[in-house]
């Protein structure tokens, strides 16, 4: 069965729906930085998603007849915990939701804890004397399927699908490659540190594609889900490695790595798998998983690949429809909860790799990478009919 999806916009601007919440702003330039001011929200991705994979999406306004199941979507950069949603919402739309004629739609595309936007938007809902169902959420962070009114979506999957879709998928390398695998890190993270100092330290960087930038995000050395304590000399060797940062394995600017249509093909062609660095090691403490498009570039281009990222991880992949290299790689990583201890689980998975003749390993792993790289390339169609359905469960 086709679902669709309605939404209700405050205004239009040359005929096409503006973000709700969102301030009028001068768009000759397109929404640019709009998402980096207050109140922080966003164009709305699943209308562009839409579009892409030819969903029925239906946009109304408040003149129209409303359908029985409608939505009124609040695309988030990130969510606030200092605003007030509500109180931004006009007297009729708020009119709308008390009559249950709509229900709000936060969709967040980060990993944030779910549980901790669940009690801010329920105390909201109380302050304004409203139902605490009047509203769905969508959130990237598996862990929302176990939180009551929020819903999973995997929004990068299909953010990367976009974003990079005028970039042809790299077709298998047959031939023996020069490196042995690639690891990439954009922006500064001390777990992502403690990652890379400690292959650094090992030697095991030496024939590979890397790079660390130190772009800040403002993270401390006491956010490092890690305990680095653990392992004699690491601390030295990170506060080494930091030092003579950044390292490099390519020609762009940091610019061009932040653009998601960018890619360097040999990174992907020329080295045998490919270690990602998820955006999160521990997910917000959530108990559950983010992925991003750090894992799904490897997923495009038909790579195998080793995660540094959330409990499950892998997990969820195979609940997407993709493979994992169960039989070639040692994934027991995927399944513990103690973040030091998945850790090392991970190193010793990519221990493990390099210990091995990599040109055999690979041809093992062809048919799954195949596999990967086309079930990320077809319509994504399926993602959003599950997810309307899901929404329409949830209500009736």
């Amino acid at each position: 069965m086709t679902y669709e999806l309605n939404f209700l916009f405050d205004r239009w601007i040359d005929q096409k729906p503006y973000p709700n919440l969102m301030p009028l702003a001068d768009l000759g330039n397109g929404y640019g930085d709009v998402g980096q001011q207050y109140p922080f929200v966003v164009p709305l991705r699943l209308f562009y998603y839409s579009a892409d994979h030819r969903f029925p999406l239906q946009c109304f306004d408040l003149q129209s007849t409303l359908p029985d199941v409608c939505f009124y979507p609040v695309a988030l950069g990130f969510f606030n915990f200092d605003i007030d949603y509500f109180a931004l919402m006009s007297a009729q739309v708020m009119e709308l939701i008390r009559a249950r004629k709509i229900k709000v739609l936060f969709y967040y595309h980060e990993g944030d804890n779910p549980k901790h936007e669940q009690q801010r938007l329920n105390d909201l809902c109380k302050q304004h004397s409203l139902s605490i169902d009047c509203y769905r959420f969508v959130s990237g962070n598996t862990a929302a399927k176990q939180v009551s009114n929020f819903l999973y979506f995997p929004d990068h999957e299909l953010f990367y699908w976009r974003a990079n879709k005028k970039q042809m998928a790299l077709a298998w390398n047959e031939a023996p490659r020069f490196k042995q695998f690639t690891a990439l890190s954009r922006t500064h993270k001390w777990w992502r540190a403690t990652v890379m100092a400690d292959l650094h330290r090992k030697g095991y960087l030496e024939h590979s594609f890397w790079s660390y930038n130190l772009l800040d995000v403002s993270d401390q050395p006491t956010d490092n889900p890690i305990e680095t304590v653990w392992f004699p000399g690491l601390d030295t060797a990170i506060e080494q490695f930091l030092q003579n940062a950044p390292y490099r394995c390519d020609d762009l600017t940091e610019e061009q790595h932040n653009r998601h249509h960018t890619l360097v093909p040999a990174h992907f062609q020329e080295s045998y798998f490919n270690i990602v660095l998820e955006t999160m090691f521990d997910a917000d403490q959530s108990g559950g998983t983010f992925l991003t498009e750090k894992t799904f570039k490897p997923i495009k281009h038909a790579q195998p690949f080793v995660l540094f990222a959330p409990k499950d991880s892998l997990t969820t992949l195979r609940e997407l429809g993709y493979k994992t290299f169960d039989s070639q790689i040692m994934n027991y990583y995927d399944t513990i909860e103690d973040n030091t201890q998945r850790y090392l689980h991970v190193q010793a998975a990519v221990h493990s790799l390099l210990s091995q003749d990599l040109y055999r390993w690979v041809q093992s792993c062809k048919q799954d990478a195949l596999h990967n790289q086309q079930m990320f390339l077809t319509s994504k169609f399926p993602r959003l009919n599950n997810l309307a359905k899901l929404l329409y469960e949830s209500i009736n």
